[in-house]
């Protein structure tokens, strides 16, 4: 269950990945196959290549992109959602979200 984000941040959201642009959305989130975690940043992209070329330059497996069109995304979760939101420049997400 994703909540704390606006209607208008979800659809800002979805204009990006769906020009192709790698976009990030951070929301609060609870599933119980994942204790500890109380968000996730999701990473979409609409141009597959572009998000797995993403993936790989960032460390990640591209086998992990969730493939749901229109908005293909890969899930970043714990201290590597951190590290990846400071190196992107999205301070706001980092902030409002406490990570």
């Amino acid at each position: 269950m994703a909540f704390g984000i606006s209607r208008e941040e979800l659809n800002e959201w979805k204009q990006s990945v769906s020009r192709g642009e790698i976009a990030f959305i951070t929301h609060y989130w609870h599933d119980p196959r994942f204790p500890g975690i109380r968000t996730v940043t999701k990473v979409g992209c609409s141009d597959r290549q572009r998000l797995t070329d993403w993936c790989v330059a960032n460390g990640l497996n591209p086998v992990y992109i969730h493939d749901r069109p229109p908005f293909p995304h890969f899930d970043l979760m714990g201290p590597k959602q951190k590290e990846i939101l400071e190196k992107e420049n999205q301070w706001e997400q980092v902030t409002r979200f406490r990570l």
